[in-house]
């Protein structure tokens, strides 16, 4: 045992000889005084190493003698002559003792008395102690993986005096094999060219030729890159077997082909863009060709442009970082209101709900549902939990007509009301952690959901019907067409147009954002119907209280980065009164974008605005939220206010970060 004494020093050694080095030079250099001084230091460090050294060889000679007074000579040359590396450790996680065979795993290292996670980061002494983690998998120790099996030993009659054997068993190998295995499992790929029509539309004719065989040959290069097998199956869709390892690499380049079809340039007006749906980890290539077709639909969901992979349960986002391009065919929305009025038909009644806090979009959007329901001649309601400031100009203006007498209900009101064949339509929100309330959800058989915002990962599954159009500025907008084709000249009346109208103004910013061509087509209908955008603008006014409250909040905003951070007041418990407030501080020369907390209960809740520079949907996804390119939120449960800032913090860094990459 005198080579493992000698590491109680060997370190030691070093840091003394350089000292001693130090105090010659001084002297060397006239500087006399201070080398005596030196050197007298230099003397009781010496004696105190020596003390230190003896007490650690005396407190391991005692545990030595101490644990081989508790084993027989038998048990005692079996820990030694053990053919696996062996390390003995304290209830405190220091080792103690070592075998032979563990020398070359630490190659000369002094590790007597260090803790045993300097070399397993992954140790977990408290579950070892107790016995519930029994082996380790594939720890990698400098160049070689091991299992490591534990087994605890008392050392007296009293169960805190404890001790771990950690036996290594080299399995470098079998990970080895395993991981070539892995690399080399086929994985499906599908790639659709997401605006493929549109793009065409805008070349002259004679070069629409050349640009779907530039499309073409720029994916078959691609393909050619991956050593990948390549189908096409349809005039823009392709699917690919991929070897595992490739597709590694390319989540490393973060899918870099996103960006070399957009750069095709045939004269076209519009950018190529891809929506990529990767299915990996499944046991069967029939499990990764369903894992990507469910990729590949989120991705289109979420406005194309961007790569998902999906590996089981885990879904990775790459891309999604250029705005949504308008559609300019109408046919989905015709194809999807009449699929709608053939579900509304065949129901008993219709009830219709949006998420949590509605905003006036989401009433808006209801309420144009509503009118359309009950000209079908079918009993219709709107759940409707909680009122808000924002929507209670609109909401009170409503109840006035005679029609909306009976219209609200509550959550509770609803499930007593509905039976097996009940619809439940959604409007504004397809998410499991925004809807306004999942049991309500879960009541119904029959579901239709209706919405604008990016697919999310939660997003509720088995709708009959779903409606989620990311290019569109509000759900009012999506419903204000779909009632030309569900109703024969649809007559509204002038206070649900202007419902309508302002569900639209409140999402595009009075038209300033996410406005297409169809967002005008859509408001010019509802003006004929009688909306009057002096009345809309009345809907967004406010009181003196609340206009220095939102002042207040704007007050308190702190820059970052060109991002305006602002937190609301302990006393302003109001997520539109935030969403105002972010919006409003995106009139500041030079913010690009800005984030506004406001904590309610046990809750924190943002709301993130851009100009479109920065992708706020992708900023507050990566927190658990989700929106559009420009608009946003996110919220936090159970979680104190400073520390969910410097998660935005750090996700606005990881964000800019990728952005340089």
């Amino acid at each position: 045992m005198d080579k493992k004494y000698n590491y109680f020093i060997t370190s030691n050694k070093m840091y003394m000889i350089i000292i001693a080095i130090l105090i010659l030079a001084l002297i060397a250099y006239g500087h006399i005084l201070a080398g005596i001084v030196a050197i007298s230091l230099y003397g009781l460090l010496v004696i105190y190493n020596i003390k230190n050294t003896k007490v650690k060889k005396d407190e391991w000679k005692r545990f030595i003698e101490d644990f081989s007074s508790k084993l027989d000579n038998a048990t005692r040359n079996t820990l030694v002559r053990l053919p696996f590396p062996l390390v003995i450790i304290g209830k405190e996680g220091e080792m103690l003792w070592y075998n032979q065979k563990f020398f070359p795993i630490i190659q000369d290292e002094d590790i007597l008395g260090k803790n045993i996670k300097s070399i397993v980061k992954e140790f977990n002494l408290r579950q070892a102690l107790d016995g519930k983690e029994n082996v380790l998998r594939y720890i990698k120790i400098k160049d070689r993986y091991y299992d490591i099996y534990t087994n605890v030993v008392d050392t007296s009659e009293n169960t805190k005096d404890r001790i771990l054997l950690l036996y290594f068993y080299d399995v470098t190998d079998l990970f080895q094999i395993v991981e070539s295995v892995d690399s080399e499992k086929e994985i499906v790929m599908l790639i659709e060219v997401d605006n493929f029509d549109d793009v065409i539309k805008t070349i002259d004719e004679d070069k629409r030729p050349l640009i779907i065989a530039e499309i073409e040959r720029t994916i078959n290069t691609y393909a050619q890159s991956l050593n990948a097998m390549l189908r096409k199956y349809d005039g823009n869709k392709y699917v690919l077997s991929v070897q595992n390892k490739y597709i590694e690499k390319e989540m490393e380049k973060k899918f870099d082909i996103l960006d070399t079809v957009r750069e095709i340039n045939m004269g076209n007006k519009l950018a190529v863009t891809l929506s990529i749906g990767v299915g990996r980890g499944g046991e069967t290539p029939m499990i990764n060709e369903n894992y990507a077709v469910s990729a590949k639909e989120l991705a289109l969901g979420r406005g194309g442009d961007q790569a998902i992979v999906k590996n089981g349960e885990k879904l990775s986002f790459y891309g999604g970082k250029t705005k949504e391009v308008e559609k300019r065919t109408k046919v989905r929305a015709r194809v999807i209101a009449h699929a709608l009025v053939d579900l509304i038909n065949e129901s008993n009644k219709v009830f219709i709900m949006g998420h949590m806090t509605p905003d006036i979009d989401c009433l808006g959007a209801a309420i144009g549902i509503y009118k359309a329901v009950t000209l079908l001649g079918k009993s219709c309601f709107i759940i409707l939990d909680n009122e808000n400031n924002s929507i209670r100009p609109i909401l009170e203006k409503i109840k006035e007509e005679e029609d909306y007498e009976n219209a609200f209900i509550s959550s509770k009101q609803c499930i007593e009301e509905a039976d097996t064949n009940s619809l439940l339509i959604l409007v504004d929100v397809h998410s499991k952690g925004y809807v306004q309330n999942m049991n309500v959800v879960d009541y119904f058989n029959k579901l239709v959901i209706i919405d604008h915002h990016r697919k999310s990962t939660d997003f509720i599954e088995g709708a009959l019907l779903s409606y989620i159009e990311p290019y569109a500025s509000s759900t009012s907008e999506l419903v204000t067409e779909m009632l030309q084709y569900m109703v024969e000249k649809p007559k509204l009346k002038p206070i649900e147009a202007e419902a309508l109208l302002a569900g639209i103004c409140v999402d595009t910013k009075n038209f300033y954002f996410k406005t297409g061509v169809r967002t005008f087509e859509a408001a010019s209908f509802l003006r004929r119907l009688g909306a009057d955008t002096i009345d809309v603008k009345r809907f967004f006014a406010d009181d003196l209280e609340t206009y220095l409250k939102r002042a207040e909040i704007i007050k308190s905003a702190k820059i970052f980065k060109n991002i305006a951070i602002a937190i609301c007041p302990n006393e302003i418990e109001d997520t539109v009164l935030a969403a105002q407030a972010a919006d409003e501080l995106l009139n500041i020369t030079g913010i690009q974008a800005s984030f506004v907390f406001v904590k309610i209960k046990d809750e924190i809740f943002i709301s993130g605005r851009s100009l479109g520079d920065i992708n706020v949907q992708l900023i507050l996804e990566s927190l658990g939220g989700g929106g559009h390119m420009t608009m946003a939120g996110a919220k936090f449960k159970s979680v104190d206010i400073n520390e969910a800032f410097e998660k935005l913090k750090n996700a606005i860094d990881k964000y800019i970060r990728e952005g340089e990459e």
